[in-house]
């Protein structure tokens, strides 16, 4: 466990971008060797960042109905690992904020995961995540990796993200609440209830 603390250590004094951000580094993350099911976001929001704690903010609220878990489970790191593409706040862009540092995710993604040999599932929040974890094997817009999530079963489950501003997104493609939550909350409900 000493290796692990440490391990973790070393990832939450990252600098290796901190010339790109605008409020400094603060990596927010959360895993656990006995991690069953990894979530792969984008990046924290100013929220997350205020407060240090992965998803805390309206776009987590709405990820966890997806769900259909409490805040008590989700931040049961022995169950649910949190990892985002980019660990710290990249700052605002145009459009909102700024897509996850490119540094973060092969500096740190597969040395963490080798922490975690328990998992069983990883949701893929997101084009960031899905590009770099399905590569060619992703469809060509996010609405089709998605809606051929079977394909990337039983690794991984590519899901849109869960942010206020893809209510639209929700609104055009009821197929998503209908067909594909179901399977997810039933995947994840499997999962925990092995583990518990």
């Amino acid at each position: 466990m000493k290796h692990f603390e440490r391990q973790l250590e070393e990832v939450k004094n990252c600098r290796l971008c901190e010339q790109y951000l605008p409020l400094g580094p603060r990596p927010v993350f959360s895993i656990h060797p006995s991690s069953k099911i990894l979530i792969v976001g984008q990046a924290p929001g100013t929220k997350v960042h205020a407060t240090g704690i992965p998803w805390n903010d309206p776009s987590g609220d709405e990820l966890r109905r997806w769900l259909d878990i409490d805040r008590e489970t989700f931040y049961d790191a022995s169950i649910f690992g949190i990892m985002p593409m980019g660990f710290c706040y990249p700052g605002k862009g145009k459009g909102g904020d700024l897509p996850p540092r490119p540094e973060c995710a092969p500096q740190w993604h597969d040395l963490l995961k080798k922490w975690m040999p328990e998992i069983e599932l990883v949701l893929l929040i997101g084009a960031y995540a899905q590009n770099y974890y399905l590569g060619k094997e992703k469809k060509k817009s996010l609405r089709e990796t998605v809606k051929n999530y079977q394909e990337y079963l039983p690794e991984f489950f590519p899901l849109v993200h869960p942010s206020p501003r893809n209510r639209r997104w929700m609104k055009t493609n009821p197929w998503f609440e209908d067909e594909v939550l179901p399977i997810l909350k039933i995947k994840v409900e499997e999962i925990i209830k092995k583990s518990t």
